[in-house]
């Protein structure tokens, strides 16, 4: 028997876009931890992004007594309108559930929970493509989670710091970086985008409280794939215990 329930919404952004969006929580509403909501992200929705490969994190979170929402951005899933190739339209996505949450769920501490799909695709074909949309999805993250003060802290699982993604999107790092807000960072020793010696050096220079935590033999793909979502779930069940 399921230790969770799950309900359904329609969240409306500024502009009109309409995003499909479920809530995950327990059982019974003495079961619920804390007023602390995780809201989970999904990766580039023109690749392929959406709710749906978050399901298993959220179930588990919602198990433990956390209310867990995850939702599809404009042009994912069953959400109405279109995604963008730029990313930055996805803003209006974030700051709308952000909200919905902080108006109908009485809370107002939220951890942002980033986490890409892109095991879904082929690495060897498009490699280059793969990489670019696991770097709009982290950005629409980063611009978000640092202008809202709801928003206390942020786990990310599977940022990708390396020299393509410095690059293209050096800026973007560095906003993140400055935050002072408390950071996960989750990443597998064998990622292939990004080497341990890369992310460290990367985290080295990063303002206020930075976690990391690496999972030996693991590639970028093979962590994202459901048979980590337990170990994801305590990852950032330890980190909100810290907050």
């Amino acid at each position: 028997m399921s230790n969770y329930t799950v309900e359904s919404t329609i969240v409306q952004t500024s502009d009109g876009a309409k995003l499909r969006t479920r809530l995950f929580k327990p059982m019974e509403e003495g079961e619920i931890t804390d007023n602390l909501v995780v809201v989970l992200v999904h990766p580039f929705s023109i690749l392929g992004g959406c709710q749906a490969f978050l399901q298993g994190i959220a179930a588990g979170l919602a198990g433990k007594g956390y209310k867990t929402v995850t939702f599809d951005m404009r042009g994912a899933g069953k959400s109405t309108g279109r995604p963008s190739l730029t990313g930055f339209a996805e803003i209006k996505d974030v700051i709308a559930v952000c909200k919905w949450v902080c108006e109908n769920l009485s809370s107002d501490r939220i951890l942002l929970v980033g986490s890409s799909a892109e095991y879904l695709f082929e690495w060897s074909s498009r490699g280059c493509m793969v990489e670019y949309a696991n770097l709009k999805a982290h950005r629409l993250q980063v611009l978000q989670w640092m202008g809202i003060k709801e928003v206390i802290g942020y786990v990310s699982i599977g940022y990708p710091f390396g020299m393509f993604a410095s690059i293209l999107f050096g800026r973007h790092h560095k906003g993140i970086l400055k935050s002072p807000k408390p950071k996960l960072f989750v990443m597998g020793t064998r990622d292939g985008f990004t080497s341990v010696k890369q992310l460290r050096k990367k985290l080295s220079s990063a303002a206020g409280r930075v976690e990391t935590h690496l999972i030996e033999g693991t590639s970028h793909f093979q962590m994202e794939g459901a048979e980590f979502d337990n170990q994801m779930v305590n990852l950032i069940l330890t980190f909100i215990s810290s907050l």
